[in-house]
């Protein structure tokens, strides 16, 4: 008997990779930005990932060199590195 199901978002490359797939279908406003709630709430709403997944999804992204983030946390531009997968 299983009680727990199995989250796909645990993983934070799965959880990176789909946070690239939300800025990408998004078009991004001046300079290349995309503002941040554009790709967290349909992450956390619709797709019902938990926050620590979310951050470690970003987190991973970013230290992969697939998105730059802005100091302030407001946005995020998808950097070269991040365009080649979908390329």
């Amino acid at each position: 008997m299983k009680f727990v199901e199995d989250n796909p978002y645990a993983d934070p490359e799965k959880a990176a990779r789909r946070l690239m797939e939300l800025a990408h279908a998004i078009e991004p406003v001046q300079d290349g930005r995309i503002h941040i709630e554009k790709i967290n709430y349909p992450f956390l709403s619709l797709d019902k990932a938990k926050p620590a997944e979310y951050g470690a999804g970003i987190k991973f992204a970013i230290e992969r060199g697939r998105l730059w983030m802005h100091e302030s946390g407001t946005y995020v531009k998808i950097t070269p590195a991040g365009a080649e997968l979908f390329a």
